[in-house]
This record gives C-alpha cells, structure tokens and sequence, in this order.
C-alpha cells in the first residue's frame, strides 16, 4: 500500500510540484529539440499550444519563430517560472496551470500542438479525455507532435506508451505522417507528427 501512495505522489501534481521546488527535474533541458527546430523552419507561424510546457523553454523558441502561443502545465511553480521567463525574453505568452486532460479555458484551433513527455504518463482515462481535448482544439491541417517514452520500468511502475496505444488513440483525428524512434538513457521512445484529418 506504501509504495502504490508513493508511485500516486510522484505521478500527481505534487510530486512534480516538489521536484521543481528542489531543482530535481532532468527533463528540463533548457534546450528545444531539433525535432521542433527543423518544424518551424518548415511551418509559417500561427497559434501554437504546448502541453505540459514546463518551465516554458520551447513556448519562448515558439514565440521567437512568430508563434502566438498557450502553454500548459499542472505544476503551478513551472508555470511561474515559464511566465517570469517569457516576461525576461520580452514575449506574452498565456501560460496556464492546468491538467491537459480538461483543457475547458481554451477555445482554439491552434494549427501546431506540441508535447513533450506529457501524455505518456497520462491513465487510459486521462489519456482519452487529452484525445478528444486535442481534436477539439485543431482544425484540419493542424500539426500534432509528440516525443513520448515507450513502456519502461521507472521508479517502481511502469511508464510509457506503445506507437499501437498512440495510434489508436488518434486515428479518428488525426493521421501519422512521421514516426522516429529513439532512445533517452538506454530506454526506447519515439518522436512522433500527425496531421488532423
């Protein structure tokens, strides 16, 4: 029972929360991947939404590029960062402490939706909700990319989703046009973009 509350926390808003707090969060790097660089180079700017946005890194590389852009995270003090950052760099960006399964405050379309390691820890029920969430907020033609860890073994659980899960979970929506795997730290994952139907 002890270790199921402590695999709850870590995967809640709290866990997350207190690992901000102590500096504890590797996967902010500080750095947009080139996997975003070589879309913004391909794309002209429009409205972009960046889920699970994090201290903001990517949504201030958006911005830069000419984007008008939403970022999104459940943890409260990221989005403090990301908003005293953006202020810093000089650009308004709506960032927004909120689950990306109940996304209710925003309207949309955006034409580019980024994630990075956000839906992969998401629940099956959670993960249906961000489906149906992203649907609603794109319109035909949109860009959807996601960089997502395959199942792993990770502090006592398992994490991760599978290319099969991800398909499923949008082919109504959206169609794949690209899949790169990969592998961070010895573990497999996967770059992924989609277009809405």
């Amino acid at each position: 029972m002890w270790r199921e509350w402590q695999e709850w926390i870590r995967r809640s808003r709290w866990g997350f929360e207190w690992r901000y707090w102590r500096r504890q969060t590797p996967w902010d790097t500080q750095i947009t991947p080139p996997e975003v660089m070589e879309l913004l180079d391909r794309h002209p700017p429009g409205r972009a939404l960046d889920l699970g946005c994090g201290t903001g890194t990517n949504a201030i590389t958006l911005a830069r590029h000419g984007w008008e852009v939403t970022g999104v995270d459940f943890a409260p003090r990221a989005i403090r960062m990301a908003r005293r950052k953006a202020a810093e760099a000089g650009f308004k960006i709506a960032f927004h402490a909120a689950d990306v399964s109940d996304l209710s405050m925003l309207t949309g379309p955006y034409d580019y939706v980024l994630d990075i390691g956000c839906l992969f820890v998401l629940g099956d029920r959670e993960r249906s909700r961000y489906a149906e969430t992203l649907a609603r907020l794109t319109i035909p033609g949109s860009w959807y990319m996601l960089y997502a860890w395959l199942p792993r073994p990770w502090q006592g659980g398992t994490w991760g989703i599978s290319p099969e899960e991800v398909d499923v979970l949008l082919e109504g929506s959206f169609e794949k046009v690209r899949q790169v795997m990969g592998e961070e730290k010895g573990h497999a994952s996967a770059w992924y973009w989609y277009r809405r139907r």
